[in-house]
């Protein structure tokens, strides 16, 4: 799922559709498939799920239908096009999956495709989890519904936690919806810039690929090395130079976000484990958070040249926010090493990876704490 990355910058139920007919067996598998990305810890979540995914799946149409559509307009028409080359290269050049995902497209008339709900104690960076069947524990709660996820912050906030509501472009049903038609294309993402649209299609496929149950971080750290490397060999072969501009400069402000929101974490999280007590915590927190706000500033009024699009997210960083952030990049450069280990051939990757994910979580943590360039502190 593209997440906390991506909603940092400038993109992060409406009842029960069923496009399929009245087949009680289908819509039980369809209700386990959004268990397995959003998770169901109630019958009305469940539904809320169930009826927010069927929905989108049945307003999707397959991408040719939209292209010999005579109002589908220009701008949408280039975009569908270059969405297929992107997913031609995802199978020939990065050998992610061949189905029918990202074949078909749907304009949802909203912001996101889900909103995210996470949640921190006041003094850690350590997420709430929901655990569930198949998937395990995750640290984080996806409605369809805007209101409803605004609903479940404000009780986590209520119970004393931070939290951070979050719009989340895409999300991958790990394969498990291609006999419906696969994970669609949605205008929550279709017009982004090139280089951004191909990192968001690699990432969700790559999930396909691998997944392990209960382990955000391993599945988040993988799908976003892949999305990298993907989206490097897609700019390098077929991108325009305008194309290669926009991404470096998108890729360096990345990068300068992830160092100060590493910092930043660093920070929080020697203080956190630290002898101070719960008042002089709060204080030197407000301290370190003030900083970061101070730091992002000087970026953005400095070398990012005015560009605005992180505003929101230090405006309302929390632990929360924070937390959530480390799931997303704590083993990319694990994944990394490997990647160069395995001589850069993305199959043999894939298998190591596998291999990886078959092992007892503490080996596995313990396998990509030695592939490391520096002994990380884990943050999710």
């Amino acid at each position: 799922m593209r997440g906390a990355d991506h909603a940092a910058g400038p993109r992060w139920r409406r009842g029960l559709a069923w496009a399929g007919g009245g087949s009680l067996g289908a819509l039980l598998l369809a209700l386990g498939v959004l268990c397995l990305t959003s998770g169901c810890s109630s019958a009305g979540y469940l539904w809320q799920s169930a009826g927010g995914h069927l929905s989108l799946l049945h307003s999707a149409r397959p991408v040719d239908d939209w292209l010999q559509d005579p109002q589908t307009d220009a701008t949408l028409r280039d975009r569908l096009v270059l969405s297929q080359q992107l997913r031609t290269f995802a199978v020939q050049a990065l050998a992610l999956p061949d189905n029918p995902s990202y074949r078909r497209y749907t304009d949802l008339h909203r912001e996101a495709a889900v909103w995210n709900v996470v949640a921190a104690p006041e003094l850690s960076l350590t997420l709430q989890t929901w655990c569930f069947p198949v998937v395990g524990c995750v640290g984080y709660r996806g409605y369809f519904d805007e209101a409803a996820a605004q609903a479940e912050g404000a009780a986590l906030r209520a119970e004393g936690q931070e939290v951070s509501v979050y719009p989340v472009p895409a999300y991958s049903t790990l394969g498990m919806s291609n006999w419906l038609g696969g994970d669609p294309l949605l205008s929550t993402f279709i017009r982004w810039p090139e280089g951004e649209l191909a990192r968001l299609v690699f990432h969700e496929l790559s999930h396909q690929v691998v997944y392990v149950a209960g382990d955000t971080a391993f599945n988040e750290s993988f799908a976003t090395t892949v999305e990298q490397i993907g989206a490097q060999r897609w700019l390098a072969q077929h991108g325009s130079p305008a194309a290669r501009q926009a991404y470096a400069q998108a890729e360096q402000r990345r990068a300068d976000f992830r160092a100060l929101t590493g910092r930043t974490r660093a920070a929080l999280l020697a203080l956190y484990a630290g002898p101070l007590d719960v008042a002089a915590q709060r204080a030197r927190k407000a301290a370190v958070m003030a900083t970061m706000r101070a730091d992002y500033a000087a970026l953005r009024d400095g070398p990012w040249q005015g560009y605005r699009g992180y505003d929101v997210f230090f405006a309302q960083a929390n632990n929360a926010s924070l937390g959530v952030l480390g799931a997303y990049l704590v083993w990319v450069p694990a994944f990394q090493t490997l990647f160069t280990q395995e001589g850069e051939n993305l199959p043999r990757f894939y298998a190591a990876v596998q291999r990886l994910a078959d092992l007892p979580p503490a080996e596995r943590e313990r396998r990509l704490q030695a592939l490391m360039p520096t002994t990380p502190t884990k943050e999710n």
